[in-house]
């Protein structure tokens, strides 16, 4: 099995100083990586930028220049996302990781995992927020297509809802996006109601959880909502906005998953990318701020694309399964906290809560009967 990853040490030069989205996070994952026992089995490949044409994909000419004018000044986009004299420069390279992490995968790589800089899920097509100044998966998702795959599934795990996703898509049926994320938490949108518009209605789905979710949960919507409406919708590639700032460490959000949690939910994306695409499966990276959490879920990440987490993948619906999921990860939380390793009891266990139960039923039902459940 062949899994790839995109990096560069430019993405280190797009310079934010002390805000949160930093150099240190992306050094933080190679660090880990290099250190982990599946760094060597891992296949690198080097980001070209993207062209303005690219980007133009998703984002308004206006915004290109803006962008291009405000980094060469190291002006803010927004309140909270700084710009310095290499930004536009970097921005580029980072939407051009991710879709020659595209290409890899149409070329018959397995998987691969973009690690780029800045991040992208934020940014509308008209205006760059939320530490990202570019669409980056976005962007790449108009490029499959643009090379002759349909559908695209798109799976938002970042802790905060991807606003700029779902906009540039909100009436687009070739594209289904899912997102499962803290709710209220920023921007704000992502509500289990914006189900998309006019031919685009029922390819959106969101599923807006409460403080305090973790793995039980995550993998109860995933097993409930995410596995039968990407088989009903059937992708030619699945990409995935990979933010793990709903990390239980992490110091920007309130959500309670695990390292471990995040590598199961990655076996089943590619579980499913295995069944119904070919393999064809790309991540790239999104959030993430505490450094040591980061670095830890990103090399579960890996462990998963590799093929060393298929056991706790869970792919089929019913109790059964989910009861074998829940047992796995109480049995992890309990390995780790035994072992000294600072994991407080209740995370990763526990019975999914009422809240996250109330919430898959709603979308089920905003969605019976539709396109996609």
């Amino acid at each position: 099995m062949q899994t790839g990853y995109v990096y560069h040490d430019d993405y280190l030069k797009h310079d934010t100083g002390l805000h949160p989205e930093n150099s240190g996070r992306l050094t933080a994952i190679m660090d880990g990586l290099k250190e982990s026992p599946y760094f060597n089995r891992l296949i690198l490949i080097e980001p070209v930028p993207a062209k303005a044409d690219q980007i133009h994909y998703i984002h308004t000419r206006d915004l290109i220049r803006t962008v291009m004018d405000l980094s060469s000044s190291g002006m803010q986009l927004d309140l909270d996302t700084p710009t310095c004299s290499r930004s536009y420069e970097i921005a580029l390279l980072a939407a051009g990781g991710v879709i020659i992490a595209v290409d890899a995968v149409m070329d018959g790589m397995d998987s691969v995992f973009a690690l780029v800089r800045p991040p992208g899920h934020h940014a509308e097509p008209d205006r760059s927020m939320g530490f990202c100044l570019f669409n980056n998966i976005a962007i790449a998702t108009r490029h499959a297509q643009k090379k002759g795959l349909e559908k695209v599934l798109i799976v938002d795990w970042d802790v905060h809802h991807g606003n700029g996703t779902q906009e540039a898509f909100y009436k687009d049926s070739s594209v289904l996006y899912f997102s499962i994320h803290q709710s209220p938490h920023y921007p704000g949108t992502g509500s289990v109601d914006e189900t998309g518009a006019g031919g685009g209605s029922g390819y959106n789905i969101n599923v807006p959880l409460q403080s305090g979710a973790g793995d039980p949960d995550y993998l109860y919507v995933f097993n409930a909502i995410l596995v039968p409406a990407a088989r009903k919708f059937k992708p030619d590639i699945i990409l995935v906005s990979a933010g793990q700032d709903g990390h239980r460490d992490d110091p920007l959000a309130g959500m309670n998953l695990t390292s471990e949690g995040f590598g199961q939910m990655t076996g089943v994306v590619r579980s499913l990318a295995d069944e119904l695409c070919g393999g064809k499966l790309v991540l790239a990276l999104e959030g993430g701020y505490d450094y040591d959490a980061l670095s830890e879920s990103v090399v579960m990440i890996f462990r998963a694309l590799i093929g060393e987490c298929d056991a706790m993948s869970g792919m089929e619906t019913g109790s059964g399964v989910w009861a074998e999921m829940g047992t796995k990860v109480e049995a992890v939380t309990e390995t780790r906290a035994g072992a000294g390793m600072g994991m407080k009891t209740e995370a990763g266990a526990g019975p999914v809560s009422d809240h996250t139960r109330q919430i898959v039923e709603k979308v089920m039902e905003l969605h019976s009967g539709g396109k996609i459940l």
